[in-house]
Order: C-alpha cells, then sequence, then structure tokens
C-alpha cells in the first residue's frame, strides 16, 4: 500500500532523515536564521581587496586536533647533554631512553640537538628532507605572559585553564579571552571563499562532523566521510532497491520544487535540495579521481587522510582554489600507560603524514597544501606514577612543501623543575600563542596581514600586522614561480 504524505509531514520526516545525515544535519544546525535576524553581528566580516587578489593558485590548510591533549614533550626530545639531563630528570619514568630517540638537528638551532619518539622515523624523514617543521611550546594565551603575572594574577589567563572542553574551544576559535559560537577556519573561510570557482560545497570540509574550528559567520562545514566516495546522503534517498524508496524519493523530490510562503519551509527545502546536490556532486566528483599508488595504512587517521587526498584532487570538479580540512584523531588523555600508548599513537601520525604526502606528489601538491596539528594542551612534564595530566604549552608539526623545513620554530623552553615557564609540575607557560601559530597558516592561505584582526581578534598583542614578515617564518606567503600554476587544474581523471 502506498502511504500518503503532506508537506507537513514531510517536513517532520525529513528532520529525522537530517539528523541521520551529518551532511545535511551540519549544514541546518549553523543556519542561525534566527540569530541571523536579530543579531547585525553574524554578518560576515568583508575581506580587503589584498587577500581576494592572492587566489589565482590552490591551497588548503589540513588540520588534524589530536583530542586529548598529546604528551608532546615526548614527541620532540632534547638530546644534547645538558638538554637530555633536564629531560630525564624532570620526567623520571615517562623519559625515552636517549639511545632510542631518532636523530634530528635543527637548522636554525645552533649548537642544539633534538631527537624524535622512536615511533617517528616518517616524520624524522620528511623533517630532515625540508618537508616538516616544528612549532615549539605553544599555548592558549591572551596576553604575553609571564610566571610572576601568572602567580599574581596580573596576566590575563585563558578561561578554563587546563580544562579539555575549553582549551578545545579556545585551540579552535583562537579567542581564549571569551566563548565564541565561530572558529578561526570558520572566519577565514568567510574572508576567502568567494575565490573559489562555486559553491555548491562548503570550502570547509570535515571528517570529523560539525566542530567548531570551520565555524563561520555566513560558512560552516560540509561533512563527509572516509568510506566509499565520502558523500553523506539523507538516509535512504536515491536507493531505489525497494519500492518504498522510490515513492518516498518521488514524494521528497516533488516537495522540493514547492515554494513556500514559510520563510523556515522554504529554507528547509532549499538546504535540503542543496544538500542532496551537494552530496551527488561530491561522490561523483570523487569516483572519477584515478586510484593513488601510494597505500594508505587501515587505521581511521589514514582512511580520513586518504579522503582528503582524493577530494583535493577532485578539485577542479569541485570549483575549489582555497580549501580548509578537520581531521580529529583522539584518544590522547593519556593520565596512565601514556610511553605504551604513544609508541602505537605516534607510529599511526607519522605513517599518515608520510602517506598522505607522498600521495599529493602524485598529483604536484606538495606546495599547496599545508598540514598542521592542534591538540587541547600539552601535558605536566612530571609523572602522576602512571602518565601525565593536563597542562598548557605543547610542540606541534607542520608539514608541506611550503614550509621552510628542517627547523624548531618559536623557543623550545628548559625543562628542569621550576624553570621560569614552570607553573607547577612541569606546566609550562607557552611561549608562542596560538595566535601567531595561526595567523601564520591564515596569511599563507590568502589572509592579507591587515584583515588578520578580523580573523584574530586578539593578534595584536603578538604580532605587528603593518610588517612584512610572518609572524613565525615557517611559512612563506608567496610560492616560487612555476610550483603551482594552472596547468595543475586539468582533469584528474586524466593523469
Amino acid at each position: 500500500m502506498t502511504t500518503k504524505i503532506n508537506r507537513r509531514q514531510f517536513l517532520g520526516s525529513a528532520s529525522c532523515a537530517a539528523v541521520g545525515s551529518a551532511s545535511l544535519y551540519s549544514t541546518l544546525l549553523n543556519l542561525r536564521m534566527a540569530n541571523s535576524a536579530a543579531a547585525e553581528t553574524l554578518r560576515a566580516p568583508s575581506a580587503s581587496a589584498d587577500s581576494l587578489a592572492f587566489g589565482n593558485d590552490f591551497r588548503a590548510l589540513v588540520c588534524i586536533f589530536l583530542a586529548g591533549g598529546n604528551d608532546s614533550f615526548n614527541m620532540l626530545v632534547p638530546s644534547d647533554d645538558s638538554g637530555y639531563s633536564e629531560y630525564a630528570q624532570i620526567r623520571a619514568d615517562l623519559a625515552l631512553p636517549k639511545g632510542n630517540l631518532l636523530p634530528i638537528t635543527p637548522g636554525n638551532q645552533p649548537g642544539r640537538q633534538f631527537g624524535l619518539h622512536p615511533s617517528m622515523p616518517e616524520v624524522a624523514q620528511l623533517f630532515n628532507d625540508g618537508n616538516l617543521a616544528f612549532v615549539a611550546n605553544v599555548g592558549t594565551l591572551v596576553e604575553p605572559t609571564t610566571k610572576s603575572g601568572y602567580e599574581s594574577g596580573l596576566n590575563k589567563l585563558p578561561l578554563g585553564l587546563y580544562s579539555h572542553s575549553d582549551q578545545i574551544m579556545h585551540w579552535q576559535t583562537s579567542v581564549p579571552d571569551k566563548r565564541t559560537g565561530f572558529g578561526w577556519g570558520g572566519r577565514t573561510a568567510d574572508l576567502l571563499h568567494s575565490l573559489n570557482d562555486s559553491d555548491k560545497i562548503s570550502m570547509n570540509i570535515s571528517l570529523a562532523g560539525t566542530n567548531l574550528f570551520q565555524t563561520g559567520t555566513s560558512l560552516t562545514e560540509y561533512s563527509i566521510s572516509s568510506s566509499g566516495n565520502g558523500a553523506i546522503q539523507i538516509h535512504g534517498h536515491d536507493d531505489n532497491s525497494w519500492s518504498r524508496h522510490v515513492f518516498q524519493n518521488a514524494a521528497i523530490e516533488s516537495m522540493l520544487d514547492l515554494q513556500y510562503q514559510n520563510l523556515f519551509e522554504q529554507t528547509f527545502a532549499n538546504t535540503t535540495r542543496s544538500a542532496i546536490d551537494g552530496a551527488d556532486l561530491f561522490a561523483t566528483s570523487i569516483a572519477n579521481v584515478s586510484p593513488f599508488a601510494t597505500q594508505f595504512s587501515d587505521n581511521e587517521l589514514s582512511n580520513d587522510l586518504s579522503m582528503v587526498a582524493k577530494s583535493i584532487a577532485a578539485r577542479q570538479t569541485l570549483g575549489f582554489r582555497r580549501q580548509t580540512y578537520f581531521i580529529l584523531f583522539g584518544g590522547w588523555d593519556h593520565h596512565d600507560e601514556v610511553l605504551n600508548n604513544q609508541v602505537e599513537m605516534l607510529s599511526i601520525v607519522s605513517k599518515g603524514l608520510k602517506e598522505f604526502y607522498d600521495a599529493l606528489g602524485e598529483i604536484n601538491l606538495q606546495h599547496a597544501v599545508t598540514t598542521f596539528t592542534a591538540s587541547d594542551f600539552g601535558r605536566t612534564l612530571t609523572s602522576n606514577g602512571q602518565g601525565s595530566d593536563h597542562a598548557w604549552g605543547g610542540n606541534h608539526m607542520v608539514m608541506g612543501a611550503a614550509v621552510n623545513g628542517g627547523n624548531i620554530y618559536g623557543e623550545y623552553p628548559a625543562l628542569y623543575e621550576d624553570n621560569p615557564l614552570d607553573t607547577g609540575r612541569g606546566r609550562l607557560i607557552p611561549t608562542t600563542s596560538c595566535d601567531e601559530y595561526f595567523a601564520e597558516l591564515a596569511m599563507w592561505l590568502g589572509v592579507a596581514p591587515s584583515d588578520l584582526p578580523m580573523v584574530f581578534p586578539n593578534i595584536g598583542r603578538f604580532y605587528d600586522v603593518s610588517t612584512k614578515q610572518m609572524p613565525l617564518g615557517f611559512l612563506n606567503r608567496t610560492l616560487t614561480p612555476g610550483e603551482v600554476t594552472d596547468e595543475l587544474f586539468l582533469p584528474l581523471v586524466t593523469r
């Protein structure tokens, strides 16, 4: 028996279908129709001519968020005699044997030697080849902060310092002195999305569903999956395997073609249509990408990075010249068994980065994609007996052929107990702010220095936007002529 469905029932049933579809649900969640009508502050900022003029090539940022708080002072370890002695003493049972470290010699740290966790040989190779850099002791800062200012209360501190939820928010928004619903990736996209050739799919693509990092005032994330062709369809739509879906799809298509007087109903119908069309376009584009020769490992992170590579390969069909990607790799809250857990997890990160970099090499886009890590916070240098606890500053990686690799940027701190940055138990005050770290990435993507305050409200406390120098220097804002050219926009199905 055929089930009849009216307009009201369709809207109700479509709501349920939307909840089952990350693409549609995240889009609806971020419509903010009521707020947009009521608050002028939700209007997207306008990019300057300098930002909009910087868009003839293709560029993408890929954020790998290590959720839980990576113990990154066991990822990047001082290995010279004095540095390792400090490290070994304060880390105690968490210290890695010096002989197990993978040696690296940063070009910008004369007289200093470092080693990487023994599970990261691929990262060591990328670093030594000049395609990966470290940024040392990064964290959320409201303003430049000293130990005396921290202890006396003279320095303003991030809200909810050492809290997972608050610090995740601050890392994704780069606004640590207040709670906001807009991320720095979203605000960047608000400025730059008009550089793309099509707006059928958001330039912000997430493999972790709705996230704060990619939420802007006018643009949000487009959610995809690492399986199949990536697109997340409305449950049952375009499934003609049995009669109920045939009638259901016909009913949905018919009602989407109607015009509604009610603003919400019309917007809902338009959004549903957009989600369906976008999913079809994305799935078809990915299906037409030639397989990579690079073999990705069979784990969540590598699967996500494989889909990102496919999406980037389909950039011309999808109309992209600017993109951001968000990947979530969780499980880093190691209050115990930190040594055993990191052996496996850092190996997954290291292999995944190398696989992704090699795949980008197949499509000649290693210079056009910059991959970076983020995390809730660093962890205590001291041991709790089995692991480490929540702290503040931590070390991060940036990968890409546009990166001035083989270097450690920022100030790698002293690690001895009660040093001038130690607020207790080896909770280190960051020497590089998230604002500086992220501003360099945003500028490389195309945000003009004069537009940085619209993306990073506190940037003026750490960086002079009138200078011609990058905040930290790990990226070049312009590429060498010929590295990224229009010929790279040839259809990927022919490569």
